[in-house]
Formats: C-alpha cells, structure tokens, sequence
C-alpha cells in the first residue's frame, strides 16, 4: 500500500510541475491519476485524509486555496471538475469528506460560465454515479442553495452584467435539477422537502433596515426560483407544495406590514364614504381599452414601508405565475393548490391584508369555474358550519366581500349565493324564536350577525341591478329581508352602522320594506350592543377585498375589480329606478351595464334553486379607500376608526 500511495504522489507531483518539462496529460490520464489518489485515501482511511498531500491539493482547488491569479484558478479549477467528474466513481463519503464539503461548498455565482459547465457536469455525475443517497441529497443541496445569490451581487441585478449572470446561473441550476432527475427519480422524493426547507427564513428582530432589505430581496429571488421550479417539468411532482409554501410566504410578509402603516382614519368618515388621496392620477386601461379606476391610495405610506414593497413585487410575481399558467391550461390544477392555501393559512391569518388576492385574480381568469368554485366553497363553510364561529365570521366576510367586488360574477351567481345567506339567516331567526328564554347577547348570535351584515353588505352593491332585472326583482321581494332585520335580536342595531345605514337607505329607495326616518341613526354612533358582536378581533369590520393597496399588484387587481363609485345605487336618478331593463348577466357600472359573460357565456334564466345546482354540478365535473371623487372613484369599505383593528 506504501508503494502505490508513493507512485501517486509522484504522478500528482508531475502535475503541477513546471511548463519546462512539457509534461501533457490527457484529460483520460488526469482522471486515472485523480482515481489512484482517491484510492490512496480511501486504503489509509478517514483518519489520514488530510496527511495526504496532493489529496490535500485537490481539496484547495475547490475550496479557493490554491493563491493563484483568477485566470489560472478558473482554468485550474475547469481541469480539475472534468477530470473528477470521470473518476466519481471512487469518490466515498465516509473518506472524502472534506473534497464533498468543498465541492458542496461552492457558489456558482463567483465563477464565469466555463467553470459553471464544468461544476455542473461534476455535480450531475456526483448524483447519477453514487449508490449513497447522502451524496445525492448533497447534490441537490447544494443546487437549490445556488437558487440564492451572494449577498454581494445583489447591487449588479439593477446592471445588464447582474441580470446576465443571474439568467446564467439559474437557467444551469434548474436544467441540472430536472437532468438529475430524469438519471435519479428517486431524487424526487427529497427535492420538494429541500427546496421549501432551503426557503429564506422570516426574522426580522433586532435588525437593521439595510439587513431587512437584502434578507427580503434575496427572498424574492429565491421565491422567484420556486416559481420557476413549479412551472417547468418538475412541477406535476413538486409544484403543489412548493406554490403552498410561496403563499405562506405572501402571507408571513402581509401580517409584518402593520395597520397603521397602511391609513390613519378620519373619525368624521363612514365606511361608504371614506375618501384617501390617490398618488396617481393617470389613467389605467384594461385590455380592451376601457379605462378603469385606479386605488392608489396610501401608497405614499405603504411605499414607505420595505415589508410593502417586497410584497407588492412578490404578488406581481405570483400573479404572473399564475396567468402563466392558465395560458398554457394547468389553471385548473393551481387554483386547486390556492384554494388549500386559502383554507391554511390565509383564512387562519387575522385580518389577512393582501395575500388573499392571488386567490381573487385567479377566480378572474376563469369566473366559471374558479370563481364559482370559490363562492361556493365559502358558502358551504358559513352555512353548513362545522368549523369554529370566528372562522364562519371570517368566511362570511370573505363571501360578502368577494361577491361585492369581483367585478367577473355573474349576476345570476351573485343572488344564488345571496339567497343562501338570507335563507339560512331566517332559519336562525325561526330556530330562536322557538327558545324560551331569549339571550339577546350579541356575542352568543356573533355568526347570524354576521350573516346579516353580510346580506346588507352585498344588497348595497346589488341591489340597483336587482330591482330593474324583473326575474331578479321577483326573487329579491321573495326574500324574508323583513322578518330577518325586525325581530327581538335587532342586527339593524348590531351591524356596523355604516352598512346599515346605506342598505336602509338604498332598501327604502327601492321600495324592499316599510323603512320609516326612526331606523336611520348616525353613523358615527357605535351602540354597545353593536361593539360586543364585534369582540375583540372586531371582525365585523373585516372586507378582506377592500381595493389593495399595493400600487403595483393593484394594476393587475384593477381591472377585474368593482369600486364603489363604480356602482349604481337605488336612490340615484328620479326614483331610484330605472326606465329599461337589463340583461341578468349585465351589471350597473357608473349608470351603464358592463357585461360580464359575452352572449355564449351568459347563463339561462333558470330558477334560482336550480341555477345553483348547475354551478357545482359543472364545478364538479370540470374539477377533481378608493381615490377621491375628482378622481372618480370612492372606496367604501374600509375600517372606521371606532372600529380599527388592534395594534
């Protein structure tokens, strides 16, 4: 044994001896000497890995040791890969463990495209030719580490040469993920856990802004690359996981960004006639040229803030993502995935901000599946229960503001889902009625109150539509509004005032029920009752798809998105009525009709009942605050500051 490691010292020695001998070797002949020195290691054991000096050399080519010019380091370093790549067949985890950490050790990023190639090769042989799944699991390691640049780069990616080398590096890293793949299948099994494991993590206490910063960028990038990652051909196996794992963390960034960093509230203001500066007075157009409003107000506040910024470019992101995929027909199989984030952790997010609308803007690329998928999934949580009352309350918010706002419904969905919640309202009100003892506690009734502000949130942005659409007139009289807000439980005083306010305003305007002048009450006035339905997560106040206010994600948001000025109300014109009517599927925008369903799309004008069973029977067989008036555009829903949320 003494012998052979001698003769591989000296075939090393020659190596690196000087141009005047003119001693060549082939890359055949590097990679047989490179085997012997394996060898020598592996027949002296672990203990003497570092005693053997030309072994010792290799390992200070990868761990940039070597104190030689750039130049030769590369040339070196490219020599020395391809070589190695030939002989990782005697490469052994338990005796080279130092050659592995250097190897492992090394970021793409610091070297030029020759040196990548030829780590790569070595990287993938690593992976293909080792009987040891540690080696593999390394492999894969060390790629997805490489999904992260150095902190050092992160000024170049505003340059060319920055996006140059950032296309450089990722499109080898991923191309050498689904190479390993298609050689080690199995590699499968570990990847998703590593890559959503490798994700940078979220704590931010004790640091300083410019930390803050670099640590929230070199998420995004990495975020980036898990989109990246889910869309290409890895992405039927990895991509569920990883797209849930994206959302949690629009969501760790929603709940940094605090409430008062988003408005300060004017105490004179109810919630439909809140009115924040917009920054922006230009102009956007949807892609059929229509202009739509902008909401860009508090931007100057939120543009201020670093959580903010990042988050608006990570739902950019996202969105983009998620279009992409709906243009190449995998929408189906994503809104799956979004709607299990929705569930956790998004509806389980207190008073979550943003994160909420990739779920919206996905409901907007396909309003006939998705969008009625997610209607009915939240109705089905309200009415059907099961699930603790804070969450129903959330849900019902959720449904109340989603059917309000999501300028792609149909009208026809819009009353089904409606006439479940009025339904189920009166069915609670029949239920008590039947109990002795009347507890009139707004906190024991919190769900049923939160039913009815619901109905009345909805009933304000519907109810022009309904009254001059006779089929939908017929039902919306059919309805048994009266006994549901006139009973011992009282929602009228209960309610957040402001809603109730506007419903019985635009209810008397369109003739609903008697309202006589003693059911208007100021709505700067809280009653007690009304402050302990809402407790103390006062998710009464909650209109999770409130306009949003990040100014780039906004853009994409706008155009499938209805502001209240944008909405016809019973009591605007003579008579709070119309002359003509309208189709079912068009709904009032600024006193015209937008239709929502060109005249394939439209839906029949079924029975309602039935309208609903033709919704999740297709849903079934095709799927396993706003600027100022100068402006144009008001936003209605946004929390009063009697009612903020807690700090």
């Amino acid at each position: 044994m003494g012998m052979e490691v001698e003769n591989t010292n000296k075939k090393m020695q020659d190596l690196n001896e000087d141009d005047e001998k003119e001693k060549e070797y082939s890359d055949k002949e590097l990679a047989q000497t490179l085997r012997e020195v394996l060898k020598s290691v592996s027949l002296l054991g672990s203990e003497f890995e570092n005693c053997t000096e030309h072994y010792s050399m290799l390992v200070q080519v990868f761990s940039k040791h070597t104190h030689i010019n750039p130049e030769d380091e590369a040339a070196l370093l490219v020599v020395s890969s391809r070589a190695l790549s030939r002989a990782v067949s005697c490469i052994d985890v338990d005796h080279h463990d130092s050659l592995l950490f250097s190897i492992f050790g090394m970021s793409m990023w610091n070297y030029g495209v020759h040196v990548m190639d030829a780590l790569i090769d070595l990287i993938k042989s690593l992976a293909a030719s080792s009987g040891n799944y540690l080696i593999l699991i390394r492999c894969l390691n060390m790629l997805v580490r490489n999904f992260k640049p150095p902190r050092s780069f992160l000024p170049l990616f505003s340059q060319p040469r920055g996006i140059a080398k950032k296309e450089q590096v990722l499109d080898r890293v991923h191309t050498a993920l689904k190479d390993i793949a298609e050689l080690r299948p199995l590699s499968l099994l570990w990847l998703n856990g590593i890559v959503v494991d490798s994700m940078p993590r979220m704590s931010f206490k004790n640091d300083t802004l410019n930390k803050i910063k670099v640590d929230l960028h070199l998420s995004e990038i990495y975020v980036e690359n898990m989109l990246k990652l889910e869309r290409g051909v890895l992405g039927r196996y990895v991509g569920k996981e990883i797209l849930l794992a994206v959302v949690s963390r629009l969501v760790d960034l929603d709940v940094e960004i605090e409430w008062d960093e988003i408005l300060q509230d004017d105490p004179s203001k109810g919630i439909f006639d809140m009115e924040i500066e917009d920054i922006d007075e230009a102009a956007d157009y949807d892609d059929h040229g229509e202009e739509f409003p902008k909401a860009g107000f508090g931007l100057q506040k939120l543009g201020a803030d670093v959580f903010a910024e990042r988050l608006d470019s990570l739902m950019v992101l996202t969105c983009e993502h998620i279009k992409a995929r709906a243009d190449e027909g995998h929408l189906i199989e994503v809104f799956e995935t979004l709607l299990q984030s929705f569930e956790d952790p998004i509806l389980k997010t207190h008073k979550s901000k943003f994160a909420q609308f990739v779920i919206f803007y996905a409901c907007s690329l396909d309003p006939e599946k998705c969008g009625v998928r997610f209607a009915v999934m939240l109705a089905d949580t309200f009415v059907c229960g099961g699930v603790s009352p804070t969450t129903r309350m959330s849900v019902v918010a959720y449904l109340a503001s989603y059917l309000s706002r999501a300028r792609f419904l149909p009208s026809s969905l819009v009353a089904s889902m409606l006439k479940r919640l009025v339904d189920w309202c009166y069915e609670y009100i029949c239920k008590v009625q039947d109990i002795e003892e009347r507890n009139i506690d707004p906190h024991v009734h919190r769900v049923f109150y939160s039913g009815c502000q619901a109905v009345m949130y909805v009933l304000c942005y519907w109810m022009r539509m309904m009254v001059d659409v006779p089929h939908l007139k017929s039902l919306l009289l059919d309805m048994p509004l009266e006994p549901i807000f006139r009973n011992f439980l009282d929602p009228l005083k209960v309610c957040l005032p402001s809603i109730v306010t506007e419903f019985l305003r635009q209810a008397k305007a369109a003739r609903l029920f008697t309202v006589s002048e003693n059911f208007f009450f100021n709505d700067l006035l809280e009653s007690d009752l009304s402050k302990i339905y809402g407790g103390i997560e006062r998710l009464d106040t909650f209109f999770p798809f409130d306009p949003c206010l990040l100014k780039n994600c906004d853009r994409i948001i706008g155009p499938h998105f209805l502001y209240w000025s944008m909405v016809k109300k019973t009591y605007d014109g003579d008579d709070g009525s119309c002359d003509e009517d309208v189709n079912e599927g068009e709904r009032f925008i600024d006193g015209n009709s937008e239709s929502f369903y060109d005249g394939e799309k439209n839906l029949d004008e079924l029975d309602l009942e039935l309208e609903l069973e033709v919704f999740e029977n297709s849903m079934h067989s095709n799927m396993s605050i706003t600027p100022r008036r100068p402006l144009k555009h008001m936003m209605p829903a946004r929390i009063r500051p009697s009612t903020s949320p807690e700090l």
